[in-house]
């Protein structure tokens, strides 16, 4: 077993969150941060803890999306403890959540 990472040697949030811009959401084809579905990042020497959403509660991509979150996470930071993707529903996604480059993009 590794020893744990130090944590200098974590990612950042900011480095968690350009990791997670690789994932798109197929339905819309915006990346789930651009996307505002990503609530919360916190980094310890023990987890990345992820807070995300989806669009929908019936969203049937959300299984997807999440393993491609876990898998592009893993590929960027594979030293990194493994992620913690917790789905939330509070406060739910609404439009205002997105970027406005992603409002933008998909004119809004």
């Amino acid at each position: 077993m590794n020893p744990p990472l130090t944590p200098s040697a974590l990612p950042s949030p900011e480095q968690v969150r350009t990791s997670l811009r690789k994932v798109v959401d197929p339905e819309v084809g915006v990346n789930i941060v651009d996307l505002g579905l990503i609530y919360d990042v916190q980094v310890s020497p023990e987890k990345l803890h992820i807070a995300m959403t989806m669009t929908s509660p019936a969203c049937p991509m959300g299984d997807m999306i999440i393993e491609d979150a876990e898998t592009a996470l893993a590929a960027d930071w594979p030293e990194a403890p493994p992620a913690n993707i917790e789905l939330v529903w509070n406060p739910p996604w609404e439009p205002s959540m997105m970027s406005d480059k992603a409002r933008g993009n998909l004119g809004w």
